[in-house]
């Protein structure tokens, strides 16, 4: 289940190579019910766009195993890279580990690496609190549950308290990284995959967003325009988001391209040129 190997063998380490599609799952019935706000999701964006690279894909998934199992069924099918937060500890409610167990027809297995770290965390834990250190105790025989993954799972190593995600990949060559829901915790692990994977993958060209506010035209008769500009820009994208009450700009279109720096440059002149037949009026233009 190495997939950084994997990747190695058949991505090429330079600057041109070509990452495959980045996807999150966030695992929790406390964000679903809006009893906590998800950090997770624009932190990662943020990590991603450090790094040059893109998140393809978002998906919110309650505490309901059924559901965790299909929702990982798909990532590892998919051939992407997933990240995956919450629920991998030894609660009730903790069911990411089995249903990934589940998703991929495996066994759930007691992982080395993984018990000697959870060992350590414990001896760590009972120096700090001058208390016995007692590994065969009930309450920390439970905590070596937090260990028990997938067969043949590797771990990613947790710098806060030592208790480590997990990685596994599916036979549709989705790799999928579970970590915990904390993001004291969730974040580095995930910053430190990231970085693994640029070592791989090379620097991705910087992508950026290019946009501009466009009062009375609809997006319907945009369309045309907005399906040749992505057509002869290769790479590029483009969206529209229209606002019928923005508070400063009020009813208007914000038409805009993503892509590489170049590219996006390029293919955002050819976007104003075409609006131009449409006498529109623009407003401001926008960088991110």
């Amino acid at each position: 289940m190495n997939c950084d190997k994997k990747l190695s063998m058949n991505t090429p380490s330079t600057s041109n190579a070509i990452a495959p599609e980045i996807g999150l799952i966030i695992i929790g019935d406390e964000i679903l019910s809006g009893k906590r706000t998800d950090k997770h999701l624009p932190k990662f964006i943020e990590l991603l766009n450090e790094r040059g690279l893109q998140l393809a894909w978002a998906e919110y998934v309650g505490d309901s195993p059924e559901r965790i199992t299909e929702v990982l069924r798909r990532a590892f099918a998919s051939g992407h890279v997933v990240f995956s937060c919450g629920g991998i500890g030894a609660t009730p409610d903790d069911h990411t580990r089995q249903c990934a167990a589940k998703a991929l027809g495996l066994e759930l297995v007691l992982q080395p690496q993984a018990k000697a770290l959870i060992l350590e965390r414990m001896r760590d834990v009972a120096l700090e609190q001058g208390l016995p250190y007692e590994p065969d105790r009930e309450d920390n025989l439970h905590r070596l549950n937090m260990g028990t993954f997938p067969e043949g799972a590797e771990i990613i190593h947790n710098p806060y308290n030592k208790i480590p995600g997990f990685t596994c990949q599916g036979q549709g060559h989705g790799c999928v990284h579970f970590v915990p829901g904390f993001p004291v915790m969730a974040w580095p692990m995930m910053q430190d995959k990231l970085d693994a994977y640029c070592q791989v993958w090379g620097v991705a060209p910087k992508r950026i967003e290019m946009s501009v506010i466009v009062f009375g035209a609809m997006e319907a008769t945009l369309t045309p325009l907005m399906e040749s500009i992505e057509k002869d820009h290769q790479g590029v994208k483009v969206f529209s988001l229209p606002s019928v009450d923005h508070p400063q700009w009020g009813k208007h279109i914000e038409l805009g391209v993503k892509g590489t720096q170049g590219s996006a440059q390029t293919a955002f002149a050819a976007l104003k040129e075409g609006l131009k037949p449409f006498n529109t009026e623009l407003g401001p233009e926008m960088v991110r």
